[in-house]
């Protein structure tokens, strides 16, 4: 809808109101990095999230820019809710007919910690039946409804007494950047590994290279941010387009702007990503064409330990096997000390960074540590261990 079409509607969408942007655990710090580098302020954080403010535009900036967020939600309404009663009146309380399409496909997402429901699904259903037959009740129709989220969402979270209502303008999560075609074994969510990018760092000013590339996440989230490349750039569907408040004018400019900032050509620095698995390279090449950065990543089949690691110092990144799987340990205890012997071989002047969800396995690389930090990959506790590889022929403990 156009900017010009705004009257019609129940809310002006440049209105500022509270906005959930939700996160993995351990990224939260990282995201406020990022709300704070783009002009937002920060209202307050929990582990899953960060709340600002800003409008239902600033939503859609949100999800083009933010590397390390899941969701952006922006609030409608907060109430006192103390039975499903309660949180149907609430809700159908409000103008729906104004805010989404009678032919639109809607979405019920809901996070429930009360006392008064022990069945998970049923405020999800209470909150469309009352979205729907507002809907129903003054257009005489009503929207299909259903668990697919490439349409209209909306979030649901009531805690104790008290509900919150948010339209969801980003829809899938902003961590499906649509670039992974090929993901070749377990990959990092792309979300998880912007930060881990990040918590080394990097901004493109330096060489990183990246032994065990896998499929390439980290490599090409790397990329990314040398460019200054808007992650969800690929991504033709978000959640605020299936809004009748959606203003696609001011959605071409952002998008135009953001364009505009990428860095043109070739970095000044490099971006170096080994494979001793013919097809994770394969793999990687692809999904680094299909996110427009294959000519910034130099890709090559071989040992890690062969990797080439130009001088002058920068950061190494590594993401091992942890070891999940019986009969496997003995084996990776010999890689992660081959890992330490690279670093101290080859990567003088480097920081490195081995990011693992065995503590076991991270005690074999013979280095000591000078900084962890703790991300999680699905459920997996995992640690991001930081070692300081310093030029001439410093020793370094156990």
């Amino acid at each position: 809808m156009g900017a010009g079409s705004r009257n019609l509607v129940w809310m002006d969408i440049r209105e500022r109101k509270n906005i959930l942007v939700t996160c993995g655990p351990g990224l939260k710090d990282y995201l406020i990095a990022e709300l704070e580098e783009l002009g937002f302020e920060i209202v307050s954080s929990h582990t899953g999230g960060v709340v600002t403010r800003g409008s239902f535009v600033d939503c859609m900036k949100l999800s083009l820019h933010l590397r390390t967020a899941y969701s952006v939600l922006y609030l409608l309404k907060e109430f006192r809710c103390g039975n499903s009663e309660t949180l149907y009146k609430q809700v159908n309380a409000l103008p729906w007919e104004n805010i989404i399409d009678a032919e639109e496909y809607l979405c019920v997402l809901s996070r429930v910690d009360t006392y008064s429901i022990n069945n998970s699904m049923y405020p999800s259903l209470k909150v469309k039946d009352a979205i729907v037959d507002r809907i129903h009740k003054k257009t005489g129709s009503r929207p299909d409804s259903g668990s697919d989220r490439n349409k209209a969402v909306v979030n649901l979270f009531w805690k104790k007494d008290k509900a919150w209502i948010y339209l969801n303008t980003s829809g899938l999560k902003l961590s499906d950047r649509n670039y992974r075609k090929m993901p070749f074994k377990a990959p990092l969510r792309e979300s998880l590994a912007a930060g881990i990018v990040m918590a080394t760092g990097y901004d493109g000013g330096q060489d990183i290279v990246l032994p065990m590339c896998g499929s390439g996440t980290l490599a090409i989230e790397a990329a990314l941010i040398a460019m200054k490349k808007a992650p969800a750039g690929l991504r033709s569907n978000f959640g605020f387009m299936h809004f009748k408040v959606f203003d696609e004018q001011a959605w071409q400019r952002m998008r135009n702007d953001a364009r505009k900032a990428v860095v043109k050509g070739r970095l000044k620095k490099r971006i170096i990503a080994t494979d001793i698995d013919e097809e994770a390279i394969a793999a990687a090449k692809q999904n680094a064409k299909t996110a427009g950065v294959e000519h910034l990543i130099e890709f090559k089949v071989c040992d890690f330990a062969q990797t080439e690691v130009p001088e002058g110092g920068g950061i190494v990144i590594v993401n091992p096997e942890y070891g999940l799987r019986l009969g496997e340990l003995d084996e990776l205890e010999k890689e992660y000390k081959r890992l330490g012997d690279f670093f101290k071989q080859k990567c003088a002047g480097y920081s490195c960074y081995i990011f693992t969800g065995n503590k076991k396995l991270g005690g074999k690389v013979g280095l000591k540590t000078s900084a962890k930090m703790i991300f999680f990959n699905g459920k997996i506790e995992c640690r991001l261990l930081k070692y300081e590889i310093y030029d001439g022929t410093r020793r370094f403990g156990g």
